[in-house]
């Protein structure tokens, strides 16, 4: 039972029969809390054919609904907002055809297709807490559109050329003596880092040796020594030199293992992974034909250029004076290949920090001047960065939060936590230890994906692990609540089926609240993916689970003389345990049995 769309068909026979007019759009919408209710109608916009006040227009509608609907049984007007009391038969049947539904929550396939990109690392460091919310972020917003018909295809584009790449090839090549991830015991992402902070290192050291010389700090940095090796490494390797092409592969073969290692552990996946190195080319070709079309130019040193100051913007480098290319150049050939690849998606998001909202800007608007209509299809899902209290984590090199390492505290507290609570001792060394990394990890990934992309936030490790409060542990702990009562009913045969739900006359506002709150999920995942944002469907799991634990405190289960009305308990118990267990997943959460 559709509820949302009976009431509409409902309220549009009900101006008709009162005002002799027919409407197409009214406005309804969730009553707010302190109201009785569960939906409002908005009558502002009847009052055009009432002719009457707000008020008296909603009393009219309202008392129609009433006496002939069959949905509702009373009504309250406040101002010109008609707030509706759904009967409980009406729930009961709302429950009854979700608790059938063996698909709930999963939408028929609709044959439109969408593109997600995240993660996109650089191949010259391992991944920080800044990619933890970034990957989180793209697979879960994959995932909302998945759950609601579309098909998804997860990319990245790996940044794994240009001058930050060589840096980390010239430090290895001057100080690497040969090192490895075997022969150091190092993730090879971590190795590689090592040397592009040694590069780091040397850079500046030897700029501070060329100024105490006399030199200025531009000539200094143009001069120091490692600097012009990288420079160098990279005109080689776009003259595809043998040597310098098979130390790039190496290097970077060590980074795309460690990578590997993080992604698993993460949870997150690609379909599909698009490398700088084969698409900067087309990105090339792209800009000079531009040049020849006169939407961009050439200044005196031969470097290619685009003015966008009509458009508000600057004028932005395509193309450096010796012909390399910069990072645009290589989105631009991303793009285009990316719409060939996968000519029927409706859209690309991309998933990058709000640092690049203008380079996003600019490169939307250059696709547009090339004349590529897919340019109102790229979307930028922008977020803020995650700062961390003060101490309250390690870091690798003092500045940067490492994932790996972020993720192995997590866990670690997630398992000494789990063994002073002491309810699982009868568990495996084993068992505790997926236990933490469920709990760990959930704890992480709830808090990153809580809060709206869009704000800067705050991660506090040891908040986010708490059994109580706004946490994915407290969610994960409702739903091993719930897995205990089912096995607990499924041992005293209590096996309920949807005929059972028709007997159901009269709800507990607690059960009531929970049948609005499930039915609701749908709307909660359309809203989410409207917004790009999975902090709609955390902040959905949190009170759904919230307001199972307020029933389980006010009303008896097992202790219920009635059958009917238990057999709907666990019903009801049952179906939240399953959109807990959804609405987690599309966060890229597991949820345990028990906790």
């Amino acid at each position: 039972m559709n509820l949302d769309l009976e009431l509409r068909l409902a309220i549009r026979q009900a101006v008709e029969a009162v005002f002799g007019q027919k409407i197409e759009n009214e406005q309804l919408q969730p009553t707010n809390e302190g109201f009785e209710g569960s939906h409002t109608l908005v009558c502002f916009p009847l009052t055009k054919l009432s002719r009457k006040s707000p008020e008296d227009t909603a009393r009219l509608v309202g008392g129609h609904l009433v006496s002939h609907s069959g949905l509702v049984t009373r009504f309250n007007v406040v101002k010109g907002f008609l707030n509706l009391v759904v009967a409980d038969q009406v729930w009961a049947k709302v429950f009854q055809s979700i608790y059938a539904d063996q698909n709930f929550g999963q939408l028929p396939r609709t044959g439109k297709e969408l593109m997600v990109e995240y993660s996109s690392p650089n191949t010259n460091k391992p991944l920080h807490l800044g990619h933890l919310r970034n990957n989180f972020l793209g697979y879960s917003v994959s995932e909302i559109y998945k759950a609601l018909g579309y098909t998804v295809h997860k990319v990245q584009i790996i940044n794994d050329r240009g001058i930050h790449i060589c840096k980390s090839m010239a430090a290895w090549q001057q100080f690497g003596k040969g090192e490895t991830p075997e022969s150091s015991g190092l993730k090879g992402d971590k190795l590689v880092g090592k040397y592009y902070v040694e590069f780091d290192k040397q850079y500046k050291s030897e700029i501070k040796s060329l100024t105490e010389n006399g030199l200025s700090e531009a000539e200094a940095e143009r001069q120091s020594p490692i600097m012009q090796l990288a420079v160098e490494l990279l005109k080689k390797w776009e003259a595809n030199d043998p040597a310098t092409v098979e130390l790039w592969k190496t290097m970077n073969g060590w980074v795309y293992s460690g990578f590997d290692v993080t992604y698993k552990r993460m949870g997150v996946d690609f379909e599909k992974l698009y490398y700088e190195s084969q698409t900067y080319l087309l990105g090339k070709e792209e800009v000079l034909k531009g040049v020849e079309k006169s939407v961009f130019f050439k200044k005196e040193d031969g470097s290619v250029w685009v003015d966008l100051t009509s458009d508000g913007l600057d004028q932005k480098v395509l193309l450096r004076s010796d012909g390399t290319s910069v990072y645009m150049t290589q989105d631009i050939g991303t793009a285009i290949l990316r719409f060939r690849d996968f000519p029927k998606i409706e859209g690309q998001v991309y998933t990058v920090g709000n640092e690049q909202e203008y380079h996003f800007k600019v490169l939307f608007l250059i696709l547009k001047k090339l004349g590529y209509a897919f340019a109102d299809k790229c979307y930028h899902l922008s977020y803020g960065m995650v700062d961390l209290p003060t101490g309250k984590m390690k870091s690798r090199e003092g500045t940067v939060v490492d994932a790996d390492d972020l993720m192995q505290e997590m866990a670690e507290e997630a398992e000494k936590q789990t063994r002073e609570l002491g309810k699982i001792d009868d568990a495996t060394d084993e068992e505790i230890k997926n236990l933490s990394e469920q709990i760990g990890l959930g704890a992480l990934k709830f808090f990153l994906l809580k809060v709206d992309p869009k704000k800067r936030m705050m991660f506090d490790p040891n908040e986010s692990i708490q059994l109580q409060g706004h946490t994915g542990p407290f969610i994960q702990y409702t739903h091993a609540r719930i897995k205990a009562i089912l096995r607990k009913a499924a041992a005293m045969n209590i096996d309920p089926t949807p005929n059972d739900m028709e007997a159901v006359h009269d709800l507990h506002d607690a059960e009531r609240a929970i049948v609005f709150r499930v039915n609701n999920y749908v709307n909660k995942l359309n809203e989410a993916a409207r917004e790009y944002s999975p902090a709609v469907v955390a902040n959905y799991a949190y009170d759904l689970a919230k307001e199972y634990n307020q029933f389980y405190q006010t009303i008896p289960i097992f202790g219920e003389a009635d059958t009917q009305k238990l057999k709907f308990r666990v019903a009801l118990s049952q179906v939240v345990a399953d959109v807990i267990k959804k609405s987690m997943a599309l966060l890229g959460i597991q949820v345990p049995e028990k906790m």
